[in-house]
């Protein structure tokens, strides 16, 4: 068959075959990427890597494609045409049995539900100019060290790229076959394209999985910086999943002006780093390979002071969490932690919110809630207020319940205290929260009680995830009929003696809470194996809206979590690998 193969040169963003056109051609991948996708669905179902077939079942069905392929980068295929197969088989007959056994191998292995996976971790990656300023030399250094510290690592170029394609053309298919061919022998390859648009740098971008646009914090971070042509070239070629932006700052300080950075510019996420910290490369280093931490806190009303000790324990046990994410009050936790607060800060701050101010037993007339959401508001405001979301040195997220779209909203940019205050919503106890643009928002945990799911759709890699095992009381001792009507429950209210004692039911807020809290155990059909699932215990007789028991359940989560990850790292649990302990001394493993 080889010598009727034709070889076909791509170029990213070429279609190789389309959804519903005759398929007159096989394919055979020899180098490059391509995705596979369906109308209709946003997604690809599938990539396709070096020597795999394309197009091989509408071919030898005779039908018409079932789906559309797109390089997504240059690619190197070969193409058999029918009449060329046709003469083939004529010759050979076995070419039909051998075809028609794997492809009833890879029928089973769908059935099987063993179909190909998407590779989720980029291969190649573009290092490009964000904004004005060139990509410091220092800052690729780094990233080529930390990239190092993680696999074999190959840094292309206009420099060196001659000494791996010689005398080839770049727009070449035997350039585009060279450098592809260099996956082989390094787990990344990073292309840093030139300052300016040159055929170089459209061929770094063409080669990329993925494209790190860098720019370079000035003086005033509230300056718009438009998109340069570089970033314009990359926008077209490139989807925005496939883009990221590194924020360079000259010190470590709070960041300011990102929405700025942000605006225009098509990229699935961002990151700050302060030029020459280790630290803030390797963060990067991690979302790209997919070994980012991350913090998953869940919902629980008076419970979420545990996330509090369990975060101190981690940290005091050398975790360190590159993302963190959280619904209702675990996402104001998760955002104090964020912020660089202390669990201690934080811990005052429940005492003072919580029980000083009694924040959350300020009843009103029940026209648009139950409680008076006013001094709440105040004290959040006060606590998170000022601060957006992307100027957060870790990336964060919170989840509220969209009722004017039905569904889930994740908070990744804007204001801080708003995401907080929207993902704590609780119905009819507070009002929603209402945005700007009119839409209706309320508590998260109607939807996603413990967000391990969109905390896998912002990255992939392992998980931390807090939970907690509600009380369960199946039984109630309430007589039905022993509930009050209304006047009888002023007058029981009002002369508190003069009759039998009110029913010992659950008041209205707890009713809420667990209600919310019925759909808790749905996350763990989205945990991975290299997640890390912890369910501190709960003080007997606690409820959900105790808030006058948060440092007892503090200390407890605290001690409770020092003890378990010990444990958990004698186990080898994969989610605590990258962190070593040599005597007292915790450090990260590079």
């Amino acid at each position: 068959m080889e010598a009727e193969l034709e070889p076909m040169p791509l170029t990213r963003g070429d279609v190789l075959v389309r959804q519903g056109e005759e398929a007159d051609a096989l394919f055979i991948v020899v180098s490059g990427r391509f995705d596979v996708r369906i109308a209709g669905r946003a997604a690809p179902v599938a990539e396709i890597g070096p020597g795999s077939p394309i197009g091989e079942i509408a071919f030898l069905a005779g039908g018409l494609r079932t789906a559309t392929v797109t390089a997504v980068r240059d690619s190197l295929v070969v193409r058999l045409e029918r009449s060329h197969f046709d003469r083939l088989c004529a010759r050979n007959p076995r070419i039909w049995s051998t075809l028609t056994a794997a492809l009833a191998r890879r029928l089973a292995d769908q059935t099987a539900g063993r179909a190909q996976q998407i590779e989720s971790v980029p291969r190649t990656i573009a290092v490009i100019r964000s904004g004005n300023e060139p990509v410091p030399p220092s800052f690729v250094a780094d990233l080529v060290a930390a990239f190092g510290r993680l696999g074999r690592t190959r840094l292309v170029d206009s420099a060196n790229v001659r000494t791996v394609i010689g005398d080839l053309d770049l727009g070449s298919g035997g350039a585009t076959e060279t450098l592809n061919a260099l996956e082989s022998a390094h787990d990344t390859v990073i292309y840093v394209a030139d300052p300016l648009l040159t055929a170089w740098s459209e061929k770094a971008v063409r080669q990329a999985d993925l494209v790190l646009r860098v720019g370079l914090v000035g003086r005033d971070p509230t300056a718009p910086v438009a998109e340069n042509l570089l970033e314009q070239f990359a926008g077209r070629l490139v989807a925005p999943a496939a883009q990221r932006l590194v924020l360079l700052h000259p010190r470590r300080r709070a960041p300011r002006g990102t929405r700025y950075w942000l605006h225009g510019r098509g990229v699935g996420m961002h990151h700050h780093a302060a030029l020459g910290d280790r630290a803030d490369v390797d963060r990067i280093a991690r979302f790209v390979t997919g070994r980012a931490l991350g913090l998953v806190t869940c919902g629980g009303g008076a419970f979420c002071a545990a996330h509090v000790g369990l975060y101190k324990a981690l940290v005091e046990k050398g975790v360190s969490f590159d993302i963190m994410g959280g619904t209702s009050g675990g996402s104001a936790m998760a955002a104090g932690f964020a912020m660089g607060q202390s669990p201690d800060e934080i811990d005052r701050v429940i005492d003072d919110i919580f029980v000083k101010q009694r924040a959350l037993r300020r009843y009103t007339l029940p026209r648009y809630s139950i409680l008076d959401h006013t001094r709440f508001d105040r004290l959040l405001e006060g606590c998170y207020g000022g601060v957006e979301i992307e100027d957060l040195w870790v990336p964060f997220f919170a989840i509220s319940t969209n009722l004017s779209r039905h569904g889930l909203t994740c908070h990744r940019r804007g204001s801080l205290w708003e995401a907080v205050r929207a993902s704590g919503s609780i119905p009819a106890l507070l009002p929603p929260f209402y945005t700007r643009d009119g839409e209706m928002l309320v508590d998260g945990a109607l939807v996603d009680n413990v967000p391990v799911r969109s905390m896998r759709e912002i990255k992939s890699g392992p998980n931390v995830v807090v939970a907690f095992e509600v009380p369960q009381l199946e039984r109630f001792a309430v007589d039905y009929r022993s509930l009050p009507s209304r006047g009888a429950l002023a007058r029981r209210m009002l002369l508190p003696f003069s009759g039998a004692p009110l029913p010992d039911a659950p008041s209205l807020g707890a009713v809420l809470m667990r209600s919310m809290l019925a759909n808790r155990n749905e996350f763990e059909r989205h945990l991975q194996p290299t997640d890390l699932l912890m369910v501190p215990p709960l003080p007997a007789g606690m409820s959900i809206l105790d808030w006058g028991r948060h440092h007892e359940l503090m200390s407890r989560a605290h001690d409770w979590g020092l003890t378990e990850v010990d444990r958990l790292r004698e186990e080898g649990h994969p989610a605590l690998d990258q962190f070593e302990v040599t005597g007292s001394i915790v450090s990260a493993r590079r």
